[in-house]
């Protein structure tokens, strides 16, 4: 998926005066996923991408295959701002995929109150180290599946088993190169969040 293909708010929107809770957010995936796209279409400011051109060093060291066409990777992190409401701002940080940067995944879950994994179905292996870090620091996620032109369309009971997904996790659909779409994950994150809260209130 080109990350220049995405959906660009109308306007940018300034933070709003009453905004009292900053939640900060990590999309996490393989190579190729459309962690950057995300980002970019939900982001109500420009957003900050560490994306550089991919050279001959990466030849032999980066798995390219399902994503022959792409010629830029994230070497850091992307940055970018939506506001749910008045009062919720996500503050999201978008993590590097290929293998070679994912040593700086550790440092961009601290602090982190949730996380998006997204899925290619082309590149399902890519999804398990991202599931098991979140898993070791015990961060809260969903998972997002993020429908290819090209995707087989496998049902989502399907691709939660071959993860060995618990049911208690969501997953959805998403294309995130539509707004729409990637504000729809995000929600579905803060209700998760908020589900796991209320559970801990009311556990004796």
């Amino acid at each position: 998926m080109d990350s220049g293909s995405y959906e660009l708010p109308a306007q940018r929107t300034p933070l709003a005066d009453a905004a009292e809770t900053g939640l900060k957010i990590v999309v996490v995936g393989g190579f190729g996923v459309g962690k950057t796209t995300l980002v970019h279409s939900v982001s109500e400011i420009r957003p900050l991408n560490t994306e550089e051109v991919m050279t001959q060093a990466g030849v032999g060291v980066d798995e390219t295959d399902g994503v022959d066409a792409k010629t830029t990777t994230t070497v850091a992190f992307d940055f970018g701002r939506i506001s749910l409401n008045e009062r919720i701002v996500l503050y999201l940080f978008g993590a590097p995929g290929q293998e070679r940067f994912w040593f700086l995944w550790d440092r961009l879950f601290s602090g982190t109150l949730g996380a998006v994994v997204l899925v290619d179905t082309r590149r399902m292996d890519d999804s398990w180290y991202a599931i098991d870090r979140l898993e070791h620091h015990g961060t809260p996620f969903v998972v997002a599946v993020n429908r290819f032109d090209d995707d087989l369309a496998h049902p989502l009971d399907e691709i939660r088993q071959a993860l060995a997904l618990p049911e208690h996790i969501p997953m959805i659909d998403c294309d995130a190169r539509v707004r729409r779409s990637s504000k729809n994950v995000l929600i579905t994150l803060v209700d998760h969040l908020r589900t796991m809260a209320i559970a801990r209130e009311t556990t004796p």
